[in-house]
């Protein structure tokens, strides 16, 4: 079997018709002349007008050849680094050409030969180092065969390479506007709109693109493949290249492979040494995020974090050929977010809150005197919030918080409360917050722990309702109101319409019932009833309770819906 070395040289032979016939007197000559271990070395063929994909380890250069068939004919080189920057350089090496010493038409001897070309360094053309996407262009460039070094001095790394002799047709990367910067146009706490002006590939060529959108913490990027080398799944810095494509006898000793001197097949699927190979190191998980997003030229980057420095790049690219090219990155930093304002609760006080939509609200409650426990009133008007509080940091509750609610708290001597109030998703919260180390004289009245309203089903009747609620040991003013409302009518519908800290001077005086006062030092007789007359037959209607404190704050019980019978 032909050794893998000499199977790789044999691609310099003759290729496709299309561009690539080897600039040689002699064909036999040139095959002895390429087989020149020195001057061949790990080398492949760059096939005209195809973008390859290949490797380097660290401080190995590597070598491609690209063959110019006429002379004047176009050249174009454009090199990619992936994930570090690369040495590269591009010459046209001259080869040998049949003699000998006296005329004869006899050629040299084939040692003399091969010490010639070893010897002959080539026209260097052009030199790049960095890890910008760099490119060779030549308008009229002789025959002859090119050489591309290429050497990574930092860490192992990906590149891709693309060479064609036939730039103004291919036209494989998509054109970049007049103007190939990324502005942002909107900045938030949490988001960022980025917009670019669109490739001409799209409206001019009418190729297919997309833009894809990436997001990261630590710098810009120069292309998309330095992305995905980021963005890759595998913590080693490559997969081991296939066998056949882009390896050469020489490659086998890093991945733990002997040099193939017999002549026999490799097993691929033999586990390579861990002495002689390299070892894969591991790199942490960047947080970087990429997003495409098709034709569109306009882009929202949401859930970043406030005050952060962001990276941002967009990347056009050939829908057909995934080949692309980088717009101008920018960078920005999200807006700080505004500081909470600290409400400070007054002993004794009812404050009212407003929460916005997943919002939240800080009040600090610092009691001026020694207290054995607290108090802590909370009335959410609206959809239930969540509540959190905390004694010199030490967490006390943390609860959803719907309707009426009352905490007691044990004191402690100079201590400081902090109460967080987070709104939910469905809207804005509307609260009334009392905290008070002298409950018997809080502003709000006192309420049982079950603020329900029962309705007594048998004694319903064709224009009367019977209702029940619990008061409590204080003496307290109730008044009770009705309103009509459809049969269809929900406890839904219920939370959605009404604020549920609006008291009873919100309400018509044509739904007013009556109010009384009552209490009861036996908890178990603060229970007072009422009958509801003058109702219609067949009819629902809304009945509410509220109580009024002797500081003059109401609270409105749970609304009940009661409907009178249509027969009787």
């Amino acid at each position: 079997m032909v050794p893998l070395r000499w199977c790789m040289l044999w691609l310099l032979l003759p290729l496709s018709s299309r561009t690539q016939k080897l600039p040689t007197r002699d064909e036999e000559l040139f095959q002895m002349q390429i087989r020149d271990k020195a001057f061949f070395h790990d080398s492949s063929v760059i096939p005209d007008g195809a973008e390859i994909s290949s490797y380097l380890f660290r401080d190995t250069p590597k070598r491609y050849f690209f063959v110019v068939e006429e002379d004047n004919t176009p050249l174009s080189v454009t090199v990619t680094p992936c994930d570090a920057p690369l040495a590269w350089t591009l010459s046209l090496q001259e080869l040998p050409e049949e003699a000998s010493g006296e005329g004869s038409g006899d050629p040299e001897p084939l040692a003399q030969q091969k010490q010639q070309i070893i010897n002959e360094e080539g026209a260097e053309l052009f030199s790049y180092k960095g890890n910008d996407v760099e490119y060779f262009m030549s308008s009229s460039s002789p025959s002859g065969l090119y050489q591309l070094e290429l050497l990574s001095t930092e860490k192992d790394t990906h590149f891709k390479v693309y060479a064609t002799t036939t730039p103004e047709s291919d036209q494989p990367y998509p054109e970049l506007p007049y103007d190939p910067r990324v502005d942002v146009t909107s900045l938030g706490c949490t988001t960022v709109t980025l917009a670019w002006k669109p490739s001409p590939t799209a409206s001019l060529l009418k190729q297919p693109i997309q833009y894809c959108v990436v997001i990261n913490k630590e710098h810009n990027f120069k292309s998309l493949c330095a992305v995905e080398a980021k963005l890759s799944a595998d913590d080693a810095f490559m997969m081991a290249p296939k066998p056949g494509l882009d390896f050469s006898p020489f490659d086998f000793a890093h991945f733990g492979f002997a040099s193939d001197n017999s002549g026999k097949e490799h097993s691929f699927l033999t586990k390579p040494s861990p002495k002689l190979g390299r070892h894969a190191y591991s790199r942490p998980k960047v947080d970087i995020q990429k997003i495409c997003i098709g034709n569109k030229n306009i882009f929202t980057v949401s859930d970043l974090k406030p005050d952060t420095q962001y990276y941002f790049d967009v990347f056009v690219a050939n829908s057909n050929s995934s080949m692309s090219t980088a717009y101008v990155g920018t960078f920005a930093r999200t807006k700080e977010e505004a500081k909470q304002k600290t409400v400070e609760l007054k002993d004794g006080k009812v404050t009212d809150v407003f929460v916005r939509r997943k919002g939240a609200k800080f009040l600090r409650f610092a009691p001026v005197s020694s207290h054995q426990k607290v108090t802590l009133f909370i009335h959410s008007c609206l959809d239930a919030v969540q509540i959190q509080v905390r004694r010199d940091g030490k967490l006390l509750l943390s609860q959803n918080v719907e309707g009426i609610r009352q905490f007691q708290l044990r004191g402690k001597p100079k201590a400081k409360y902090l109460i967080r109030l987070k709104g939910n998703r469905k809207g804005a919260s509307m609260l009334k917050v009392l905290a008070t180390t002298r409950p018997s004289k809080q502003s709000f009245p006192s309420l049982p722990e079950d603020t329900r309203i029962k309705a007594f089903d048998k004694l319903r009747t064709c224009s009367s309702a019977t209702v029940a609620w619990l008061g409590t040991q204080e003496r307290n003013k109730f008044c009770i109101y009705k309103k009509e409302v459809d049969d269809n009518y929900s406890e839904d519908q219920k939370k959605r319409e009404q604020n549920q800290c609006l008291g009873p001077d919100t309400r018509k005086k044509s739904e007013k019932v009556l109010c009384k006062y009552f209490h009861s030092q036996n908890l178990h007789r603060a229970v007072t009833t009422e009958t509801i007359k003058g109702l219609q037959p067949g009819k629902s209607y809304l009945l509410d309770v509220y109580v009024t404190g002797h500081g003059g704050h109401s609270v409105r019980y749970q609304s009940k819906v009661v409907k009178t019978r249509k027969f009787c």
